[in-house]
This record gives C-alpha cells, structure tokens and sequence, in this order.
C-alpha cells in the first residue's frame, strides 16, 4: 500500500471534497482522482462515493488503519533523523492543558524554549513525529501506574508529578456541601464532555465500573478557565487535579473518594534527544527533591 496514496486518501475524507483536498496537498484535482483510483484498485474495494464524497463501508475501515499506518510512518522518519541531529540549544514543548505547571516551576534549560499547548493526542502526535522534542501529558491513573498512552511508536516516559483528583460541581449541587464523593453516585449526573482538559468521560467510566457518565455538554477547548465557567453556569460536572479545581472562582471542590485514581503528568520523548532537551530530560529524571522516575516504552501495553 502506497502511503503516498493513503495521505491523498485521508485528504479527501477529512476535507469531504476531491477539490479542496487537491489545494490542500498542492496537487491536480485529476491527480487526485488518480491516488484515490490506484488505492481501490490496490485493494480491490471503493472506497468513497463521489456524490457526496465520503468513505464506503471498506474507505471507513481503511480509516481505522490510516492514521495510524501514515503516524508510524512519521515516526519512524522523526526517529532516524534524531541518529544524526546535532544538540539543540533550545528546546520545543508541546504540553497538554493541565500538564506543563507541574514543569514550568523551574526555569527550561537552553536559549528561546518553544511551548505549544495542546489536546492529548495532538501533543502525542507532535513528539511521535518529531514537530516537538518533548511532551508533557497528563491523565488519570491508578497510583504510580503509567498513563495508557496510544501505541504511537518507540516512545519513553518519565513520570513529573502525581496529585488527587476532585470532582468540581457547582455551588447549587446537592452534593456541593460533601468532603467526598464516590464516582460511582455521580454516575447519572450531567457532565461536560471536555477530553482535552477535565478527565474525559471513558476514563470515569472504566475507573468507576459503570456505563454512566453521559456528557450534557460537549467542550472542546483547552482553556480551563472556560471549562470552570461551564460548571459555575450549570451545564455540567467535571473532573480535574485538586489543585486547578481550586483555583477556580465560584464554584465547589468535592474529593473523589472511590475509587482511587490520582491526576499523572509525564513527559514523553523519542529516542533521548541531546543538548536543551536531554537536559531537561535528566532533570525531571533526577528528582532531587522532587517526584521520582519511571520510564519504559509508550507502546508497552498498561
């Protein structure tokens, strides 16, 4: 399978257009209708409709594949070049929402450091590829368990900080007044849906053992700020490290009580990099009075 064909494929589905997706890549529109003609023969299936575009039953299997077939791809490009890069002297962070205060306490090492906030997968994306020569993430976890991170490719993590959970309700909830709740009795509450920056709802669901959970309100930014204002105006609970929840105005911090999961920052890289960002990489990893270190392969399974 030609992954030249595969990036026009994905262009075409995400962009629902044979035209826009030909500007996007700077090819011909026939050029286009040419990859996409050479993959469903290469697989002996169609995989768009023409009117309106969009994949067939096997073009929305093939998705499933594509992405991340084309980011192991990209990784293994980024992973080869890191034998022969020279030390940077700066460095390049992406940092999910909730992740990079736990580094940013500390001055970054090397001249002019980069950081680009960014959702969880995107940040994963971005040092899988090589955009990026860390990323900061964060997640639930059991106590000192790894995140469940996607197999991406050969990546390492390095744990930075582990702290409580806390659910944040607004000021008016039955519960507002509780030290501690159980997960489990807030099962049938209305929640918002934010993945990018509260725990996203799948993770609740697994860690409390049930199918509630369902999201009110979907939103899709990374500004926690935003995120609070959400749960002060009623549209939804939400759940957060302690620390953030309480820097939030107008609202309630209830502890989650059960089960026990903790809010984990790592950081993650390719292979170790040199200069600023090896580093940085040693420092966290050091720990001098600070968190301990874990590292092993993201790919491994959790």
């Amino acid at each position: 399978m030609d992954p030249h064909l595969l990036r026009t494929f994905v262009a075409v589905v995400d962009q629902g257009s044979f035209s826009v997706a030909a500007s996007t890549l700077g090819y011909t529109q026939s050029a286009v209708s040419q990859h996409i003609a050479a993959l469903e023969s290469d697989l002996g299936a169609p995989l768009l409709t023409r009117r309106p575009v969009a994949p067939t039953a096997a073009g929305a299997r093939l998705m499933e594949h594509a992405r991340p077939l084309l980011l192991r791809l990209d990784a293994a490009r980024a992973d080869l070049a890191r034998l022969n890069q020279a030390p940077q002297q700066g460095i390049s962070l992406a940092c999910t929402p909730l992740s990079h205060p736990a580094l940013l306490a500390a001055p970054l090492p090397g001249d002019r450091p980069s950081l680009r906030v960014l959702g969880r997968d995107e940040a994963l994306r971005a040092v899988t590829s090589g955009e990026v020569d860390l990323a900061l993430v964060d997640g639930a976890a059991a106590p000192s368990d790894p995140l469940a991170l996607a197999d991406l490719g050969p990546l390492t993590t390095v744990r930075v900080a582990e702290e409580s959970l806390a659910v944040v309700l607004p000021a008016q909830h039955p519960l507002a007044g509780r030290p501690s709740v159980r997960l489990a009795d807030l099962s049938e509450a209305h929640w918002i849906d934010a993945p990018d920056t509260g725990v996203p709802l799948p993770r609740l669901r697994v860690a409390a053992g049930t199918d509630g959970f369902r999201a009110r309100t979907t939103y899709e930014g990374t500004d926690v700020l935003t995120l609070g204002a959400l749960v002060r105006a009623g549209h939804g609970l939400t759940v957060l490290p302690d620390s953030t929840a309480r820097r939030l105005h107008g609202v309630t911090v209830t502890a989650v009580s059960a089960p026990h999961i903790v809010h984990r920052v790592e950081m993650v890289h390719g292979r170790l990099p040199r200069g600023a960002a090896r580093e940085l990489v040693e420092r966290i990893g050091a720990g001098e009075g600070g968190p301990g270190q874990v590292t092993s392969p993201a790919s491994a399974p959790r």
